[in-house]
């Protein structure tokens, strides 16, 4: 473990190769499970906002799943997640032609429909953020379910921290992630 400003950085993140491969698994991170997504209270808001852009995105059973349940829901643990889909799927997941899941959200921000990209929570997989009143923690969420990405992440030399860029950007911003290129190049 190490310190990026206030946050508790897992060295597996940059000593682990990770590329999803979703022709292997078939998105079964959204699929598979007893939660849904992690969401911020402020997405909680987006979700609900642009609910009636994303609808014409899901299938009838995520509608049915969110109109029953709103477009999150709030845990026994006061979490707030995506809703789920009789306890599995997220009420977000749609499938392509291959039955291959895929975020709805993504898709209608791929389509121009929205601008918001999906949840950070799932931008950021198989990085887990757990925020703390000091600091936040930083960890590589080991799911066997991702074997292939791991092996795919091997194969391309790609450390999990660089697959996921973007999202390490989007949540702690342009410096900090410069400061974690650091600390990875100094820790081969």
């Amino acid at each position: 473990m190490f310190q990026l400003g206030k946050t508790i950085v897992s060295e597996a993140i940059i000593e682990k190769d990770f590329v999803c491969n979703l022709s292997a698994c078939k998105g079964a991170c959204c699929v598979d499970g007893d939660a849904g997504a992690p969401l911020t209270e402020d997405e909680a808001k987006i979700l609900k906002d642009i609910y009636p852009k994303l609808k014409p995105f899901l299938r009838k059973a995520g509608i049915e799943a969110i109109e029953k349940q709103g477009t999150s829901v709030v845990t026994v643990f006061n979490e707030i997640e995506t809703p789920l889909i009789n306890g599995a799927d997220c009420a977000y997941v749609i499938f392509d032609n291959k039955k291959t899941a895929l975020c709805g959200i993504e898709e209608a921000y791929n389509q121009g429909e929205i601008t918001w990209k999906k949840p950070v929570s799932c931008h950021l997989y198989p990085i887990r953020v757990k925020d703390y009143s000091e600091f936040s923690a930083v960890n590589y969420d080991k799911w066997e379910i991702c074997d292939d990405a791991c092996t795919l992440g091997k194969e391309l030399g790609v450390p999990v921290y660089k697959f996921v860029k973007e999202a390490l950007i989007r949540k702690f911003g342009e410096d900090w992630y410069m400061e974690l290129e650091n600390v990875a190049e100094k820790h081969k």
